[in-house]
């Protein structure tokens, strides 16, 4: 007779009450689902695979042991916590992941209780959690703050301002070193998590808090030396001396893989009386899933693939990507040129310089996860003569901006800001949108603000840049493949501050900036239909201005429209300001601005984001004809 299968254990959970209902042995089998339940679900979504992989025992731990949501976890970055979306009362939805109206990508408050605080950016979750543990110590409330951070986080130094304030949490944090990498610890044996399960026991604390208590009525130079010796012994056993130096009880470091040490570690450390812990786990990027394993670089974000042979939906073919376009034409520069260098923080492949540092591995300067640190090494290095290209996405930017106003734009040094995926990047959603760049740079004096309409003029941008000797300079490009021009063989310099005509006509005016040419074009070939005839105008330049251009388009048409794929205080915002200024406006004249809309977008396709934000073609003959429908009502009323 054949065995009836049992019950998975993963459907009888739904939430963490359920889980810590389980006995410790299941805890193994209940793992090996959860992991099973991820891989499936992104294989059918795409999304950020081996680190979520990495973290499927520490995350079934996390909420055996501590009882969240009272309990607070939080995660940074957060696309490691898909196992915690499914343990957390949304596997019904796990196969929405980043699709439109789905889940996020990301930990989000307004999805899921337990997710206390939205993370999508680095570093950010010590300061968070101690935020959390601060609030219940002075409401008295017992719950723990638990943060969760990779050891790549640990390369910003909010990581460490967060750290040097923890000891006001006192136990209530707790902080969990996710070493993927091993680039902290050296390999995770036996004897280390014997010793971790030692140090944080409840014995091995009360006796430890009574040999301080009896050093302390030592003389003072024996205390100092008793207090020493416990760092100094705890340390050559296990490391984390720094740690030790900022406030925290260091535990570790312990196979993160491992729920036999896992557990009782954690019990002990959330049983401690002492102050706050770091607890060190080793873990592996796409843990249990062998493709994963063997290239953690290509599986830490995926398209959708073939669960069973790994393999990835390869997307169509077409132009190249602005990124790589982006690349080839800095690696051209830095060909005839030795002091054009690159930086990035911490994003080699993302941002194309993978292929720079390939070429020339000795200008390439990755800082890691540190954008401030990013912005004024590139200006050290143009104070001594160098051509820095700083290439970072216009969202972390943000990250670094007192840097770009202080250390670079007041100084006016010639650092180049290559910006990567500005305007609305699909999938990634609202924490990962470039929106703001160019509000936030072209209210800078001394900077120049460039936006490519296509990968040829991104080409042309990368040459100016170069050229450009007299102050800081910037240039945004989107995500994604260009719109399939034919790139110049030998760039331009293009003169700042000045725009091009790419179609003339003589009612509408359509000032474009960045790639929302191509729509400004079908809503021109439309308007031409109803027989408005039409200019569309590549600004390229939001700073400065193109004034004669603007002037004598403003001058000629009966009505202008400005386009943008950023925020309220842009293009728009610079052309009404010059137009008022001037007094053009003066004349009745017909101004309407269309931009994102003052909102932070969530997840869907680029396409339909920028549908949802009104910018495509059919918005600008709308926005067109509005406008002509109201200037007539204005004129009648006039005259009557």
């Amino acid at each position: 007779m054949t065995a009836i299968p049992a019950t998975p254990l993963l459907d009888t959970v739904d939430t963490p009450a359920d889980l810590r209902r389980l006995a410790p042995g299941q805890l193994r089998q209940l793992a090996d689902e959860l992991r099973a339940e991820m891989i499936s679900a992104v294989g059918q979504t795409g999304g950020h695979l081996g680190s979520g992989l990495g973290v499927v025992e520490l995350t079934t731990a996390i909420h055996y042991v501590f009882n969240t949501p009272e309990d607070r976890l939080v995660w940074d970055v957060g696309h490691q916590a898909y196992p915690h979306k499914i343990l957390t009362g949304r596997r019904s939805r796990i196969r929405t992941l980043r699709q439109g109206g789905g889940l996020s990508g990301f930990t989000k408050r307004s999805e899921s209780e337990y997710d206390p605080f939205g993370t999508a950016h680095s570093s950010t979750s010590i300061s968070a959690a101690l935020g959390f543990a601060v609030a219940n110590k002075l409401a008295g409330k017992p719950g723990k703050a638990i943060a969760v951070i990779g050891d790549g986080a640990m390369s910003a130094g909010m990581a460490y301002e967060a750290m040097n304030n923890a000891e006001a949490a006192g136990n209530r944090l707790i902080v969990i070193l996710n070493d993927n990498d091993m680039s902290i610890a050296p390999p995770v044996g036996g004897l280390s998590g014997y010793l971790a399960r030692l140090v944080s026991s409840r014995p091995f604390l009360e006796l430890r808090e009574l040999a301080k208590k009896l050093s302390r009525r030592l003389p003072r130079p024996l205390h100092q030396a008793a207090k020493k010796t416990d760092e100094f012994a705890r340390g050559m056993a296990m490391g984390g001396t720094l740690f030790e130096e900022l406030g925290f009880y260091y535990v570790g470091p312990i196979d993160g893989h491992n729920l036999d040490q896992l557990i009782p570690v954690l019990e002990n450390v959330r049983d401690a009386a002492e102050g706050p812990c770091l607890v060190h786990v080793v873990t592996q990027k796409g843990k249990g899933y062998a493709p994963a394993e063997a290239a953690a670089d290509k599986y830490h974000g995926v398209q959708k693939f073939d669960v069973i042979t790994g393999e990835q939906v390869k997307s169509a073919g077409g132009p190249p990507s602005y990124t790589n376009v982006f690349a080839q034409a800095l690696m051209a520069e830095a060909q005839t040129d030795p002091t054009v260098c690159a930086i990035t923080a911490a994003m080699p492949s993302g941002t194309g310089l993978d292929k720079f540092a390939k070429a020339f591995p000795d200008r390439l300067f990755d800082v890691g996860i540190a954008e401030q640190h990013a912005v004024t090494f590139a200006a050290g290095l143009a104070a001594q003569g160098m051509r820095p290209f700083c290439a970072i996405y216009s969202t972390f930017l943000q990250r670094a901006y007192d840097q770009v106003v202080h250390d670079v734009a007041i100084q006016n040094l010639p650092v180049r800001f290559a910006i990567d995926r500005a305007g609305l990047v699909g999938a990634d959603g609202a924490t990962h949108a470039g929106s703001f760049d160019v509000t936030y740079l072209a209210s800078l004096p001394n900077l120049v603000v460039m936006a490519a309409a296509d990968e040829a003029e991104l080409v042309h941008m990368v040459h100016t840049a170069a050229a450009h000797d007299s102050g800081p300079i910037a240039f945004r490009y989107p995500r994604g493949n260009g719109v399939g021009v034919a790139l110049p063989t030998v760039p331009e310099v293009l003169p700042i501050g000045k725009g091009r005509v790419v179609r003339e006509g003589s009612k509408v005016a359509i000032l474009s900036l960045g790639t929302r040419l191509a729509e400004a074009l079908k809503a021109a070939d439309q308007l031409d239909a109803r027989g408005l005839s039409t200019t569309v105008a590549d600004l390229r330049f939001v700073k400065p201005l193109d004034d004669d251009l603007i002037r004598r388009l403003i001058a000629t048409h009966e009505v202008v429209i400005t386009i943008e794929e950023g925020a309220i205080g842009g293009l728009g915002a610079h052309v009404l300001t010059m137009a008022s200024d001037e007094g053009l406006t003066d004349t009745g004249l017909k101004i309407r601005t269309m931009r994102l809309p003052d909102v932070f977008q969530d997840h869907d396709s680029p396409e339909k984001q920028y549908d949802q934000a009104g910018l495509n073609a059919p918005h600008i003959v709308d926005t067109v004809l509005k406008a002509l429908r109201h200037n007539s009502a204005g004129v009648q009323e006039a005259r009557a």
